[in-house]
């Protein structure tokens, strides 16, 4: 049975119709989104460059992941306020601002700094294996006694303050390729024992976002073969011409490790 053209005609400008109505709404959808970043340095985008000079020591920068994220999705509002050497009571007392019942996306990285990162990797680069090790003992027992608490207190006030929006949490990458490129500085050992507590740090804040219903998303999957010692990391290793950018992702590390994190589930 032959279809006239008027039935085809008609349902071309339907499916037409409908075509366009949902690209509109796709559209409308994508810049309705009430959008706040906070957290740390790994938020702010430390060691990827640019930074603004309004953000001052915070050094936000425009290659960071949330940045990265408002610049393709265009969302109604963007709020940055992550912030380099941030701890979780910094968050709660001077990030939270933007936050309000209208706030459709959070995204954070927070806990490094109270877990004692930057002392863990001053005293494994500047000391012997042991002290190294000793120190990240101290490190994971922190993380187990008092940053669960901390972490909760942090998500406690994000939920309060934005009590509708979707909190994604990330996480943060293993620093080390295991039997890599490098020649010289820290030994396997302590190589091993660092990227152990990364994963530690991790395990335990993802624990504390689900209890708060928040969405945790991994990173180190993502720097996998970007580790320093690969070859292609996508992290800065000790860099003393300007020692706060060490252990930091690069701007490749913002945008092909951190930003997949956050579209994957967003």
């Amino acid at each position: 049975m032959k279809i006239s053209r008027l039935v085809v005609l008609s349902s071309s400008l339907l499916l037409g119709a409908v075509l366009a109505l949902t690209g509109a709404a796709t559209a409308n959808a994508a810049t309705s989104v009430d959008y706040v970043a906070l957290g740390d340095s790994y938020s702010s985008g430390v060691g990827s460059g640019s930074y603004d000079s309004a953000s001052g020591d915070c050094k936000r920068s425009p290659k960071a992941y949330p940045a990265l994220w408002a610049a393709a999705n265009s969302p109604a509002s963007f709020a940055f306020t992550a912030c380099s050497g941030a701890r979780t009571g910094d968050v709660t007392a001077g990030q939270l601002g933007p936050l309000s019942a209208s706030t459709d996306l959070v995204s954070i990285s927070i806990g490094g700094n109270d877990a004692g990162f930057a002392d863990v990797m001053t005293t494994c680069v500047l000391q012997s294996e042991s002290t190294c090790l000793s120190r990240i003992a101290t490190a994971r027992s922190y993380v187990d006694s008092t940053l669960p608490g901390n972490l909760d207190s942090v998500y406690t006030a994000i939920r309060s303050k934005a009590p509708s929006a979707h909190v994604v949490v990330l996480g943060y990458p293993r620093f080390y390729k295991i039997g890599g490129s490098c020649l010289a500085g820290l030994s396997e050992t302590e190589r091993s024992a660092i990227n152990s507590a990364s994963d530690y740090l991790n395990a335990a804040t993802a624990k504390r976002a689900a209890d708060h219903g928040f969405t945790f998303s991994d990173v180190a999957s993502r720097f996998t073969g970007h580790e320093i010692c690969s070859g292609s990391a996508w992290l800065h290793s000790v860099n003393w011409l300007n020692i706060g950018e060490s252990y930091h992702p690069t701007a490749a590390g913002q945008s092909g490790g951190y930003l997949p994190a956050l579209n994957s589930v967003v």
